[in-house]
């Protein structure tokens, strides 16, 4: 079983596969011998391809190897209670195939809850202690069937991932609805993404066009500012009018003195001694 970024992953069709291969000409108690490598074999957890075979369909037509085909089907869809409940009318298990099915026991049940309580592993894979029920879970975390740690001081076991267990037919129509609402949601983010989009692009040509128009009326009243400065220049020295106070004025003083109004600009100070004669 392949194991990506720390997770378990569903084992390759590698192992099951030369099973299939043989499964084509096997009949009978060859069919039978075939299920039991099968179902021992350390990295094969699903088995619906193998049941689809006719040579292992065919075994459910024969009183003596039917209890085989319940037995792989068991493996494929059930739990480890279903064969307890079973046992009578069903092969006895090897070590090997009671540890497998325990394994796909904890699988299903992580299927409903992420932290399964060891009094319910207890009693669902009929383990008969502590310790035996955290050395299978060891096992089980070692052979990659699950990602999880146990939780001592908690009594129950974390499960993070599981590898994929087979579904059957009257599960289809749930996981086509599920599928469904998800590629719903998809195109309704999607969608949601491109207005944004296009929200975002119709934001930008507007900054371009604002930011336009703002530079060309900057550059204007720059030019505006530089003909102003040139005029009074000209003036100046058309004029011949010295400079204020025996300086030159500066470009702004010349500017702020264009500005102000005419009767301001040609009003001589009255002299205090003016006022003087003039008072008597």
């Amino acid at each position: 079983m392949d194991e990506v970024n720390g997770e378990p992953q569903a084992p390759s069709s590698g192992p099951l596969e030369q099973f299939l291969i043989l499964s084509k000409a096997a009949k009978g108690l060859a069919a039978v011998e075939l299920i039991k490598d099968v179902l021992q074999h350390p990295q094969i957890f699903v088995f619906a391809e193998l049941l689809d075979q006719p040579s292992i369909t065919d075994l459910s037509n024969n009183p003596d190897h039917e209890p085989y085909f319940r037995l792989l089907r068991l493996f494929a869809f059930g739990v480890y209670q279903e064969y307890i409940q079973n046992a009578a009318t069903l092969p006895p298990l090897t070590p090997a195939m009671a540890a497998k099915l325990r394994y796909l026991t904890i699988v299903s049940l992580s299927s409903r809850t992420k932290r399964i309580p060891y009094d319910t592993l207890l009693k669902e894979l009929s383990v008969p202690s502590l310790r035996e029920l955290e050395d299978l879970i060891i096992e089980m975390i070692y052979a990659n069937v699950v990602s999880g740690k146990m939780d001592q001081q908690n009594g129950w076991l974390e499960i993070d991932s599981t590898i994929a267990r087979d579904i059957t037919p009257d599960q289809l129509g749930a996981i086509t609805t599920v599928l469904t609402d998800w590629c719903d949601n998809c195109d309704n983010v999607l969608a949601n993404i491109e207005q944004q989009i296009l929200l975002a692009n119709t934001m930008k040509i507007d900054f371009v066009r604002s930011k336009g128009e703002l530079d060309a009326q900057i550059s204007k009243v720059k030019t505006n500012l530089k003909t102003a400065v040139q005029d009074l220049d000209d003036d100046v020295v058309n004029s011949g009018t010295p400079p204020m106070g025996g300086r030159e004025m500066s470009q702004m003083e010349k500017l702020k003195r264009r500005m102000q109004p005419s009767s301001k600009r040609n009003a001589t100070p009255s002299s205090s001694k003016g006022s003087f004669w003039k008072n008597n």
